[in-house]
């Protein structure tokens, strides 16, 4: 299975992505795909990566939350796509985020 990680990112990464460790995951994953319901669809994993090339990155923040329901995940943490209802962790999230610092999310 591909899970489309950008060459830019492929180039920076691929130590990692070369160990048994990383290749161990992989196998699990592609299982988990073909027997399971998994959010967000394989070709949305890194969704993340395809909007930011590595060259432009500063930071990383890794996040998960636990979208249960299809739509909901797409491969970036704390958002859903347009249209799609925000399932109630990110709901609460987004509301600290706001209480906390007086940021907006749209």
């Amino acid at each position: 299975m591909d899970f489309l990680i950008p060459a830019d990112w492929q180039a920076v990464l691929q130590p990692v992505l070369q160990t048994p460790a990383t290749q161990q995951l992989k196998a699990f994953l592609t299982h988990e795909y073909q027997t399971q319901t998994v959010y967000p669809p394989a070709p949305q994993i890194f969704t993340a990566m395809n909007w930011t090339p590595f060259a432009r990155v500063k930071v990383v923040i890794l996040g998960q939350d636990p979208y249960h329901g299809p739509n909901q995940a797409h491969g970036c943490s704390f958002s859903v796509n347009p249209g799609i209802a925000l399932p109630p962790s990110l709901k609460k999230y987004l509301s600290r985020i706001i209480d906390g610092c007086g940021c907006y999310a749209s």
